[in-house]
C-alpha cells in the first residue's frame, strides 16, 4: 500500500511502511489534537470551521490507522459482515488503511442477526462489513467531539467516561431529600433505533451528508433477502449510539429552556423538572403529577415526533416516588422518606435465568472448567450493583447459585451420598464453609484451590459521579478526565488484584507504547523475561500493554522496560 508522505497538520512525519511499524503514541496524539480542534470550533459556532477541521481528519492517515486499530480489537472483531470478510492479520490490517476513502465509497448491506434479551424477546442487529465499520469508526472521530460538545449535560450513554452508575447517582441527587421531587415520568421510546427519520438525520447530524446517507439506505440482507432501510439507524453499527444520542440531545436543555419561557425562570425551577437520560432510556422528574402529565409529557411527544420517534403507551408512566420505578437494572423507593436503590426484580431474575442455563448447559464439563465461566458473570452482576444497597439481593442470590451448584454436583454421582460430593466439590477456605472449589495447579507449580466468586463478598462503595459539563475534548477538562478514566479502570481491576496493581504502577499506561490502557482496547498481561526461558510470574517480571502492542513486540522481538514512576 502507498502512503503519501505529505504532511498536514496531523500526518504521521515519517509515514510507517507496515502495520508493526505504526508509532501509536504518535497516530493518538494527531487524532486528539485534530479533536480537541473540532470541538473548539464547535463551542464557539464556527459551523464552517467544524466542517473543514472535520473533512481534514478524516483524510489524515492518523485517522485511518485509529480507525481500523479500533475495530479489529474490539469484541466484534471476530464477526463478518455479508461478505464473510475479517481483518484478522498484521498485513490485512495494513492493506485495508488504503481502502478507506470517501470518493467511489459504496457500502454494503447489513447482516441482520437476532440476539435474546432479558424479557425474552429478541433484539434485531445489522452487522455491517469490516471496511463499513472502519469507515464509521473514522467518522465517529470527526464527529464525537461535536456530539460531546453539543450534548445535554445529564445524558450518560455511549459517551466516553460516562456510565449507567452516573445516571443513578444523578437520579439520587435529584430524588433523595425531603424537598425533593416527589414525582417521575418514567419515559420508553417505541423502537428508538428503528424509526429514527432519516430526513432528519441527514439534515442535523453535524457530518459528511452524502455519506450518512449511503449508510442509512444501505439495506439489509435477512435468509438471503435484501430489504430496504426507509427509517432508523441499525443497531450493531459502530456509529449508530452517537447518531441515536445527535437525535435525543436538547430534550433536556429545550424542555428546561420551554417551561423557562412558558411559566418564567423563578416558577421554572419550582416545578422542579429535571431530566436524566442513558440513551433511549430516560426518566423526568417533577414536583407535581399534573405538571408532568400535561406540560411535559405533551412537550415530550412533539419533540420526539419531529424526529419520527413515539413513546410506548404501554410502558411510559408516571410514578410517585414512595410507589418506586425500576431504571437501568436498579429500583428507586423511597421507604418512609428515605430514598433506597436497590437491583430491580426484574434484572435479578434474568441474571438469574442467565447463571442456570449456563449450569444446565454445562453439566458434563469440569468443575474447573464451569468455574471459569460463572466467575466473569457473578463478579459482573455484583460489581455493577456495588454502588447501591445490593447487600440483601447478594446473600439471596449466591443462595440460589449454590442450590444449583448442589443440584449439578449431585448429578454427575447419582450413586455417591450426600457427604462424599460435598467433600469432593465444596471445601472449607478459613471461617467459610461450603465454598464451591477445583484444585487446581498454578504456574509456578504450586498447588491451590480455584473458588466460586464470591457475591456477598462484594464491597458495597458509593459511585462518584462524573461533572455534568465535562467535555473530554475541552484541553480545561484533561487532568480531570485522566484522573476519572484511571480512578475508573482501576475499580473494574479491584478484583483482580495483580492486574490492579501493574495498572497503577504504570500510571494506566501501556508500557510499549505510553497511551491510555481502557476497557474498550483492553490488554494482555506481559512477561519481560518469558516463562519458557525461566522468568518468573511474579509482578516484577510483568506489565500490561495494548492487544495490537503486545503482538508487535512478539513479532519484532521487543525488549520492554519496567516503567519506573518519578
Amino acid at each position: 500500500m502507498k502512503v503519501s508522505g505529505r504532511k498536514t497538520g496531523s500526518a504521521l512525519s515519517h509515514a510507517p511502511d507496515s502495520w508493526y511499524a505504526v508509532d501509536w503514541r504518535r497516530v493518538e496524539r494527531n487524532v486528539r489534537g485534530m479533536q480537541i480542534r473540532i470541538a473548539k470550533a464547535t463551542r464557539e459556532g464556527n459551523w464552517r470551521r467544524v466542517k473543514a477541521l472535520q473533512r481534514m481528519l478524516t483524510r489524515t492517515l492518523s485517522a485511518k490507522l485509529y480507525a481500523v486499530r479500533r475495530v479489529t480489537q474490539n469484541q466484534g472483531a471476530r464477526t463478518a459482515g455479508v461478505d464473510r470478510e475479517l481483518w484478522d492479520s498484521p498485513e490485512s490490517r495494513w492493506e485495508a488503511i488504503g481502502r478507506l476513502k470517501r470518493r467511489g465509497y459504496r457500502p454494503l448491506p447489513l447482516r441482520r442477526v437476532f440476539i435474546p434479551k432479558a424479557n425474552g424477546k429478541e433484539r434485531p442487529l445489522g452487522i455491517p462489513t469490516m471496511r463499513d465499520r472502519a469507515m464509521q469508526a473514522l467518522y465517529l472521530l470527526a464527529l464525537e467531539p461535536v456530539s460531546e460538545s453539543t450534548s445535554d449535560p445529564n445524558s450518560y450513554g455511549f459517551r466516553l467516561n460516562r456510565s449507567t452508575a452516573d445516571a443513578m447517582s444523578q437520579i439520587f441527587l435529584l430524588t433523595c431529600r425531603s424537598v425533593s421531587s416527589q414525582w417521575v415520568l418514567e419515559a420508553d421510546i417505541k423502537g428508538c433505533f428503528d424509526h429514527i427519520n432519516h430526513e432528519w438525520l441527514e439534515n442535523n447530524v453535524p457530518m459528511d451528508r452524502e455519506i450518512l446517507r449511503k449508510w442509512l439506505k444501505a439495506g439489509l440482507i435477512y435468509k438471503g433477502q435484501l430489504q430496504a432501510t426507509e427509517a432508523g439507524t441499525p443497531q450493531g453499527g459502530i456509529i449508530s449510539p452517537t447518531l441515536a444520542n445527535v437525535t435525543l440531545n436538547g430534550l433536556e436543555r429545550e424542555l428546561i429552556a420551554h417551561l423557562g419561557a412558558k411559566f418564567g425562570v423563578a416558577k421554572a425551577k419550582k416545578l422542579k423538572v429535571n431530566v436524566v437520560r442513558y440513551a433511549d432510556d430516560f426518566v423526568i422528574t417533577g414536583d407535581s403529577q399534573e405538571v408532568l402529565k400535561s406540560e411535559v409529557r405533551p412537550w415530550v411527544e412533539a419533540f420526539l415526533a419531529v424526529r419520527g420517534l413515539q413513546l410506548s403507551e404501554e410502558k411510559t408512566r408516571v410514578t410517585h416516588i414512595d410507589h418506586g420505578f425500576d431504571f437501568l437494572g436498579w429500583n428507586f423507593r423511597k421507604y418512609s422518606g428515605t430514598l433506597l436503590i436497590k437491583p430491580s426484580k426484574k434484572n435479578a431474575q434474568a441474571f438469574y435465568r442467565k447463571v442456570v442455563e449456563t449450569i444446565s448447559g454445562n453439566k458434563t464439563v469440569k468443575q474447573e472448567d464451569l468455574i471459569r465461566l460463572l466467575n466473569p458473570m457473578l463478579r459482573g452482576w455484583a460489581q455493577y450493583h456495588s454502588p447501591v444497597v445490593a447487600k440483601q439481593a447478594y446473600t439471596r442470590m449466591e443462595y440460589l447459585v449454590y442450590q444449583r451448584l448442589w443440584r449439578w454436583s449431585k448429578r454427575r454421582h447419582p450413586n455417591k451420598n450426600a457427604d462424599w460430593v460435598r467433600k469432593k466439590y465444596f471445601h472449607t477456605v478459613g471461617e467459610r464453609n461450603w465454598v464451591f472449589g477445583a484444585p487446581v495447579v498454578r504456574d509456578d507449580g504450586s498447588k491451590g484451590l480455584l473458588e466460586l466468586y464470591q457475591i456477598s463478598g462484594t464491597t458495597i462503595r458509593r459511585h462518584k459521579k462524573i461533572k455534568g459539563d465535562f467535555n473530554p475534548f475541552d484541553p480545561m477538562w484533561e487532568r480531570y478526565g485522566e484522573q476519572l478514566r484511571q480512578e475508573r479502570l482501576w475499580e473494574s481491576m479491584r478484583y483482580r488484584k495483580q492486574w490492579a496493581s501493574l495498572y497503577m504502577s504504570q500510571s494506566g499506561l501501556c508500557a510499549h507504547c505510553g497511551c491510555p490502557l481502557t476497557d474498550e482496547t483492553g490488554w494482555h498481561d506481559h512477561h519481560l523475561e518469558y516463562r519458557m526461558h525461566g522468568g518468573s510470574d511474579g509482578l516484577s517480571n510483568r506489565v500490561l500493554l495494548h492487544p495490537h502492542c503486545h503482538q508487535q513486540v512478539h513479532v519484532g522481538n521487543i525488549a520492554v522496560a519496567k516503567p519506573v514512576l518519578s
